[in-house]
């Protein structure tokens, strides 16, 4: 019950204050009478899948996934973890490393997560590459990414 209520204090938070790291999250939660230990926070948001998003004014910011998302499940997401070993843009191209002979499973898993920047997906035997829109989009992709994989 407690965790639900944490959780539930954590999605506020985030909705009206750019919280950039986990020791900023940890102190907004304080400030709302929850006693948190670093680890708390960051099994808190693991199991709420929380992303690192860019703000407009430059840097980073947690925020939930977005609408498309909220239906992942831990298998999929267990998924990507295990075989996803980097994504990195290259221009409007995101090329995505996986464990030998994973990147058609986790390039099923990516095409089913809708992510909205991506266009298109081709897969190798360990190698994914994922059209953007755009070079910006490319970046917003791979940053959900890690956000995944973490």
């Amino acid at each position: 019950m407690m965790k639900e209520k944490r959780q539930a204090a954590i999605r506020l938070i985030l909705k009206n204050r750019a919280i950039q790291t986990q020791d900023e999250l940890a102190e907004a939660l304080r400030e709302k009478n929850f006693q948190v230990t670093q680890a708390t926070v960051s099994r808190d948001m693991k199991e709420m899948h929380l992303i690192k998003v860019p703000e407009e004014e430059g840097g980073y910011r947690y925020a939930e996934p977005e609408t498309g998302w909220n239906g992942l499940n831990d298998r999929l997401i267990r998924l990507l973890r295990d075989s996803v070993l980097s994504a990195e843009p290259a221009g409007q191209i995101i090329v995505v490393k996986t464990m030998s002979g994973a990147a058609g499973t986790a390039a099923e898993a990516l095409d089913s997560i809708a992510l909205p920047e991506v266009i298109g997906s081709i897969a190798g035997d360990n190698t994914i590459f994922l059209a953007a829109k755009d070079h910006k989009a490319a970046e917003i992709a791979v940053e959900r990414i890690h956000g995944l994989i973490k």
